[in-house]
């Protein structure tokens, strides 16, 4: 076995069995009877990091009724296995740690890298071109992160996408505009001649038309100067001055033809000589574009036989198109109600958007966009009230307007 001595104790009497012609002295003594993990382990990192040259003694049970067997061993042999032991483990351990990094770098590539990489491609493409619809990315369906990045991204992609379209048609239509701008223009000058000619008739009809027709025709030919300043973004700055909002409303009236509507009555319950500080124009317009807007919702929408409705205490027999204003601490306020359709909860939150506020088969939504614009520019606010039945909007100015 290689051993140097080996002796067994039995009953109280040690004995030499074998022995070598000089054996080495002894430099450590290990007992493997009473041996713990602990020691185990501290004494083969002894072994490992001092033996090599040294004999050592072991100590362990004995047969046949002995106490215990003693041998003393070089440590060589055994050192010497525990490092080709050790490499063995070492390679080992190597092999399966770059095995294991493969695996972690493959599936880091293909769950997370790639599909980055793919995001990213696809954010850069889209930049280059994101008015090209065959770039906007579609989600892999993925539940983790990245998953909901690509869903961010393409609903992002889809919203710039659906802008660009609606600035290129928005571009397109102020240079139709802008074309049929001048052509219009021309021609409302030419019947303001003919309404100026009209006004010299002493038809006492002709005479009590003559001047709202060029009012209306001043108003329209103002208006036809200013088509391009929605596409610009450019409203005139508003100049405040006094206004009788009654008489103002009932212009309104006047001029989109509710006096001579027969489905729809006209009730202005804003009290006379009830004078306010505004920009006349934009109101105008922007009560213009409100009034209109309600008369062709009432005209779409007839109402049923027998169904009335409650205003001011009254009952009115069909639709009704009411305007009332009221003071408060900040400014005043003018409400314009009506009894039609209302709208539809699905385009209250574009509602003064462009080309996205209309419920009316054919409309563009400009009208509401414009108004928004007019009355902000005065520091004031418009919104869509709660009402049934009907719409109602409610414009709010300041008393600095």
């Amino acid at each position: 076995v290689g051993a140097e001595t080996i002796a067994l104790r039995i009953k109280g009497t040690r004995r030499l069995l074998a022995i070598n012609d000089m054996p080495p002295p002894v430099s450590a003594m290990f007992d493997l009877r009473n041996s713990t993990a602990i020691r185990t382990i501290s004494e083969s990192f002894d072994t490992l990091l001092n033996g090599g040259k040294r004999s050592v003694g072991v100590i362990g049970d004995a047969p046949m009724g002995g106490e215990f067997v003693e041998i003393v061993i070089e440590e060589t042999p055994l050192r010497d296995a525990m490092v080709r032991f050790a490499q063995n483990i070492l390679a080992l351990s190597l092999f399966i740690s770059g095995v294991t990094g493969a695996l972690v770098f493959l599936a880091l590539k293909r769950l997370i890298v790639r599909p980055v990489e793919k995001l990213t491609q696809s954010i850069t493409r889209f930049a280059a071109m994101p008015e090209d619809q065959t770039r906007l990315i579609k989600p892999s369906g993925r539940t983790d992160e990245i998953g909901t990045a690509e869903t961010a991204v393409s609903a992002m992609q889809h919203v710039v996408f659906q802008q660009l379209k609606q600035k290129e048609h928005l571009a397109a239509l102020g240079l139709a505009v802008s074309k049929i701008n001048h052509d219009l223009r021309n021609m409302l000058s030419s019947a303001q001649l003919i309404s100026d000619r009209l006004g010299e008739v002493k038809d006492p009809t002709v005479q009590r038309f003559a001047p709202k027709l060029v009012q209306t025709l001043d108003r329209a030919i103002a208006f036809c100067q200013s088509t391009l300043a929605y596409g610009r973004a450019e409203e005139r700055p508003p100049k405040p001055e006094s206004l009788d909002l009654r008489l103002a409303l009932d212009e309104v009236a006047d001029a989109i033809g509710l006096s001579e509507s027969h489905t729809v009555r006209w009730e202005n319950l804003i009290p006379a000589r009830t004078m306010v500080k505004t920009d006349p124009e934009h109101l105008l317009r922007a009560c213009t574009n409100l009034c209109r807007n309600a008369l062709q919702a009432m005209d779409n929408a007839p109402q049923k036989n027998g169904q009335n409705h409650h205003s001011q205490g009254h009952v009115l027999q069909g639709h009704v198109l009411t305007v009332s204003s009221k003071t408060v601490a900040t400014g005043w306020i003018l409400d314009i109600a009506d009894t039609g359709p209302g709208i539809p909860a699905a385009i209250r939150n574009k509602l003064f958007d462009a080309f996205h506020g209309s419920s009316r088969p054919g409309g563009t939504g400009l009208g509401l966009a414009i108004a928004a614009d007019l009355i902000r520019a005065q520091g004031g606010t418009i919104a869509l009230l709660d009402q049934l039945p009907g719409t109602c909007f409610r414009i709010e100015l300041p008393n600095n307007a």
